[in-house]
């Protein structure tokens, strides 16, 4: 039996020892040998499935959260899980094909179920594969959701706040051309020139008064109707 690896190949020596454990296993040729090799590959990808499925419970743990860091998480994650992907699909299109020349090979039948056995593992990966798969496409549409909610609530606060700033602006205005009226006419009638008739009515310092007032009530009511106050 020779095998050839393209990256970091499964623990051939625990396949050894196995094989050695199991001489009714070596009676059924080279065919046991391969069946081992692929059970090993098989096995060693449990683990990994089992991390993958920890790590995708604790990113819906975090999802609610809103952190940014989840959505790099995420990605991350689903980076993994396509690798994974492409290193168990082939093994079930390896074990199918061993699996229809069974018969043409008059491979033992003990052999065959074995075969079987390790081809039921390998779909089960690849429906969990899968799995993982959509339930992160799932994971970054919600996450997505959330974020634009809060950004979304986020603004409403922002836009709730400057209209409240308005409101406050638009009412120091107001009081200020409401105050800026006698003010108005004091200095006016506080300038130092040489004619000014109204200086010498009996009458002109209430009717400076009468204006003040006037003035300053008309603009509380015009400002009052445009709900400014």
């Amino acid at each position: 039996m020779v095998t050839i690896r393209h990256a970091e190949s499964p623990d051939l020596s625990r396949v050894r020892h196995r094989l050695e454990r199991s001489p009714h296993l070596l009676k059924l040729g080279p065919e046991a040998v391969l069946y081992a090799i692929l059970d090993q590959v098989v096995d060693e990808y449990l683990p990994v499935a089992a991390g993958l499925e920890n790590d995708l419970d604790e990113i819906e743990d975090q999802l609610f959260t809103g952190k940014e860091a989840v959505a790099r998480r995420i990605y991350e994650l689903s980076r993994e899980v396509i690798a994974f992907q492409r290193a168990t699909h082939p093994l079930v299109d390896i074990l199918e094909a061993l699996q229809r020349g069974s018969d043409k090979y008059n491979v033992d039948l003990e052999l065959q179920r074995h075969l079987r056995d390790v081809l039921d593992h390998s779909l089960r990966l690849v429906e969990k594969a899968d799995s993982f798969r959509a339930h992160l496409e799932t994971a970054l549409t919600v996450h997505a959701t959330l974020v634009g909610q809060q950004q979304s609530e986020e603004m409403r606060h922002l836009t709730e706040a400057s209209l409240a700033q308005s409101e406050e602006v638009k009412k120091i205005s107001a009081w200020a051309a409401i105050l800026f009226a006698p003010t108005l006419v004091g200095t006016i009638y506080g300038m130092n020139f040489d004619h000014m008739p109204e200086l010498h009515w009996t009458v002109g310092y209430p009717l400076a008064l009468v204006l003040m007032l006037a003035t300053s009530v008309t603009l509380f009511r015009v400002f009052k109707r445009q709900h400014w106050l």
